[in-house]
């Protein structure tokens, strides 16, 4: 059995889908899920968690995703990309670069966002974008994201190429239309590059067409990854057995210090900047306002891990000092790709 994080480079035309089931042949019988869908058209980091991980997916989901964005200028699409239809629009005004740089602030933070209309979010139980081709008219309400970072990489009227460091919930193709029109025109994404989720970065990524079950042990990563940014204890094993038992478990002082001071020490996470432009994305997590949800943001949640570093379990920090476990994972001695 397998036990941990894969790292896939999706190509363009693939479905995320598709890569999932391609890794799921070569680890039957264990269970494999993503962290976030990447449509055909785009390409990069795809996060797959794989048996007992698969309960750590919506922590990886709340964490910042960092995109290479390409759009055109001065034409649009019913779908904002080029799945739909392209028309080019009569007259549209040519945005200079410095016009373009001037905009982009108006983006960055917290925002409101219009979603595309084709997407998968419900309307009365059903997606907008089946809404759309059964002909009915869509209209979604703003939502809030937080746009960390927003750099102009390339521009050459009508191509535009953008570096986006986003909130979960953030529609690139909506941020791209969003910044058009701020220009006075309209745009279609034409391609999309994911290069960084939270801590996990596009260059640690293996080809999904090329693996084996061998590769896959090789290149697993452990499942603490995905609850980094968490205050974490190693436990010795008696406290690992008494948490997997059900029963709570008393809480070092040193550790109370730390999530009550919330100095835990974390990584600076630096995005991934193609041709060399130069500057620090905001490290993770971002901040203590970052759009995380309640649950998973709670201070008092700890990552337990066991003597070899494996994570053990998640447990809440109950006052004064007792730790109850919230969720157990299985912990061994063996490789956590081992079959």
């Amino acid at each position: 059995m397998f036990d941990g994080i894969l790292l896939v480079n999706k190509p363009r035309g693939m479905t995320s889908r598709r890569a999932v089931d391609m890794v799921g042949r070569l680890v039957q019988p264990t269970k494999v899920g993503h962290a976030g869908t990447l449509d055909p058209l785009a390409e990069g980091l795809l996060v797959l968690c794989l048996g007992s991980a698969t309960r750590l997916i919506e922590f990886v989901q709340q964490m910042p995703k960092c995109y290479d964005a390409q759009f055109r200028l001065g034409c649009s699409s019913p779908t904002e990309d080029l799945e739909g239809e392209v028309t080019e629009i009569a007259g549209a005004p040519i945005p200079s670069a410095d016009e373009l740089k001037a905009v982009l602030p108006r983006f960055r933070g917290p925002i409101e966002q219009r979603p595309s209309g084709y997407s998968a979010l419900k309307i009365g139980g059903r997606r907008a974008c089946d809404l759309l081709r059964a002909g009915r008219t869509v209209e979604l309400p703003p939502r809030p994201v937080t746009i960390y970072r927003l750099e102009l990489l390339e521009y050459r009227y009508p191509d535009l190429r953008l570096l986006v460091q986003c909130s979960r919930g953030t529609y690139i193709r909506a941020l791209g239309r969003d910044v058009a029109a701020a220009l006075g025109t309209a745009a279609v994404m034409t391609a999309l590059r994911r290069l960084r989720i939270g801590g996990f970065a596009i260059e640690a990524a293996c080809d999904p067409t090329d693996l084996s079950r061998e590769k896959i042990a090789a290149r697993i990563r452990p499942s603490r990854e995905a609850v980094a940014h968490l205050p974490q204890w190693t436990a010795d094993d008696a406290s690992v057995t008494r948490l997997h038992q059900g029963q709570a478990v008393r809480c070092p002082a040193e550790l109370i210090a730390r999530i009550a001071g919330r100095d835990e020490a974390r990584p600076s996470i630096e995005c991934i900047v193609p041709d060399g432009l130069e500057g620090r994305a905001p490290s993770w997590p971002p901040s203590e306002n970052t759009a995380f949800s309640d649950k998973q943001s709670d201070p008092l949640m700890v990552a337990v891990l066991d003597r070899n570093g494996r994570l053990a379990s998640l447990a809440a920090l109950q006052l004064p000092d007792r730790l109850v476990p919230l969720r157990n994972f299985p912990v061994t001695d063996a490789p956590c790709g081992a079959a």
